[in-house]
């Protein structure tokens, strides 16, 4: 029998797999470092063991992680920015080829007659013709909310908009470091309180869901990047606002052998990390605004909850 402190063969093939993965990690340091944040080499712990947390995500455990130096931009691209690209690039995104996108349930103004509803979520409408710049259908207009973060933003138009700006879509692990601002082992960018002295410092659901939103917090949809104050790193709205999308495939226990310098997720897979929570996270069903937390989605999907910012390599 093999001792338990020996790795096996598979788990050190991972090893290697991902050692090699983040040794071959594209670079990409073309793009304008405008409005982003310059992170030096680091080291943290990354990953959590809360008791609260969602064990089949794979948060934990808790691991010693190195990045090397980055810039990442301060808050998601927002609808103004998205907009130059698609004026500049004649982008469409996959929810416009589609012709339809995820809003929710309380969103648009077709009847829940005139939509479909996905199996298990029905706080959830197929909207035809929600787009990011119609994002709660066809009668919606972004006017107004220029400094809101894009949404129905699949990973794949995400990653069309970070080439086209120079830059690429973070790693998870460059995500959640920014996402600390700095404090280590904290649930939230600010420490362990949610709401310390009562203050909301990120947008997700107030009251209870999926019913009744109080909007305690200012917000009952997505809020502009800056609404809240930024985190000790300068960074805004990373947690709620807008689920982000990281450039790494999903896997609940690849981290577990990863590469403790500048990992990646798997080399393949069938889904994408996404990070932050959102503006319909609570805690009775979705405490995944937690910086530790993560969860997934496949690369063509898109919904009036998922956005994305960017990073860049010095």
């Amino acid at each position: 029998m093999r001792p338990c402190c020996v790795p096996s063969i598979a788990r050190a093939t991972l090893l290697e797999e991902s050692v090699r993965a983040a040794a071959e990690r594209v670079r990409v340091n073309r793009g304008s470092p405008e409005d982003m944040i310059k992170f030096e080499p680091a080291r943290f712990l990354m990953g959590t063991e809360y008791p609260g947390g969602f064990a089949e995500d794979g948060e934990g455990p808790v691991r010693a992680v190195r990045l090397d130096a980055f810039y990442m931009d301060r808050g998601p691209v927002t609808n103004d920015q998205f907009t130059e690209f698609v004026t500049s690039s004649g982008y469409v995104t996959e929810a416009e080829r589609f012709g339809w996108s995820f809003v929710f349930h309380g969103e648009g103004s077709r009847s829940p007659e005139e939509t479909q509803t996905p199996v298990g979520l029905p706080w959830w409408r197929k909207m035809p013709g929600a787009k990011w710049n119609a994002p709660e259908g066809p009668d919606s207009l972004i006017a107004g909310r220029m400094d809101h973060p894009a949404t129905h933003i699949s990973w794949n138009d995400a990653s069309a908009y970070a080439a086209w700006a120079g830059k690429r879509l973070p790693t998870e692990a460059e995500w959640e470091f920014a996402a600390r601002g700095g404090l280590e082992q904290k649930l939230y960018p600010w420490g362990d309180e949610l709401t310390p002295g009562g203050l909301h410092l990120c947008n997700i659901w107030q009251g209870t869901f999926p019913t009744l939103n109080t909007a305690d917090d200012g917000y009952s949809g997505t809020s502009p990047v800056t609404a809240y104050p930024p985190n000790g790193f300068g960074v805004f709205t990373i947690t709620g606002n807008v689920w982000e999308w990281c450039g790494d495939w999903w896997s609940p226990d690849f981290h577990q052998t990863a590469s403790r310098l500048n990992p990646v997720g798997p080399r393949v897979g069938r889904s994408k990390v996404m990070k932050g929570g959102s503006f319909l996270c609570h805690a009775s069903y979705c405490n995944r605004y937690r910086v530790a937390a993560r969860t997934s989605n496949t690369p063509d999907s898109s919904c009036s909850n998922i956005g994305f910012r960017c990073v860049r390599d010095l």
